[in-house]
């Protein structure tokens, strides 16, 4: 966390519907091009998202043009309000909890298939166990079935097309995280950086976007815990995703 503090000062408000807005200290008062939402509340205990969430926005929020929010209701996900953010991230997962329902599922389909933008940080590609037609969303979803991740552990982040905007001024980068072998889906994608696994040497997306109607979905395994979401790359690929997924050109 060190990393993403030394980026900005934050100022955490206290927002209507159980939400936290998060913007920099310096930029608050200036107008913002873009408002993200991230979505976050439950996951698997491992995860402690209380953590990990703060560390996410403010990397995000570092792009002086992303307005961030962090709710921690993820029926949130059901408020007519939604559409009135530009991209969604998904940091939840409904471990042993219901996830939102319904509503909550044809909300999120139409808000990013008019346009808005989708993110989904690490365990999020389990999300929705109960709803099909989330791989279609998502791209790549959490199959338990498969083996779920290499040992915790450091290993290199290849970036496979260096060209994509959302991986500008990306280049392969170590990290210390969970290696997910866990991803299943027949939704066609785009890799834009994998990892070997130590354990059979394959390698496995570590980010991939696809396009959901006229919205923009980026999807990303990384992420674990605060010291995988500190480390500047993971936080740059966030932010890139952010931005791109937005309609917004990924700063240098």
């Amino acid at each position: 966390m060190k990393h993403a503090a030394a980026l900005l000062t934050l100022i955490i408000l206290i927002a209507g519907c159980g939400q936290v807005g998060v913007a920099p200290a310096e930029s608050r008062n200036e107008p913002q091009s873009k408002k993200v939402l991230i979505v976050t509340g439950i996951d698997y205990p491992g995860h402690k998202w209380k953590l990990t969430a703060p560390v996410l926005a403010e990397a995000i929020a570092a792009d002086k043009r992303l307005a961030v929010t962090i709710t921690e209701e993820p029926n949130d996900l059901a408020n007519d309000e939604l559409g009135g953010y530009d991209v969604i991230v998904l940091h939840f997962m409904n471990w042993e909890t219901p996830d939102p329902g319904p509503q909550a599922r044809a909300n999120l389909q139409n808000v990013i298939r008019s346009g808005k933008g989708l993110v989904l940080v690490h365990f999020a590609c389990g999300a929705f166990q109960q709803w099909p037609q989330f791989a279609e969303l998502a791209g790549r979803v959490w199959d338990p079935k498969l083996r779920g991740h290499d040992p915790h552990g450091k290993f290199n982040v290849r970036i496979m097309d260096i060209q994509h905007p959302a991986m500008k001024g990306m280049k392969d980068f170590e990290t210390t995280d969970e290696l997910y072998t866990c991803l299943a889906g027949e939704t066609p994608i785009k890799v834009l950086a994998t990892a070997r696994s130590k354990v059979d040497n394959k390698d496995y997306p570590m980010a991939f976007v696809l396009n959901y109607g006229k919205g923009r979905v980026f999807h990303s395994v990384l992420g674990h815990d605060v010291p995988a979401l500190a480390n500047p790359d993971v936080g740059r690929l966030f932010r890139n995703a952010c931005a791109w997924s937005a309609g917004l050109e990924p700063l240098n």
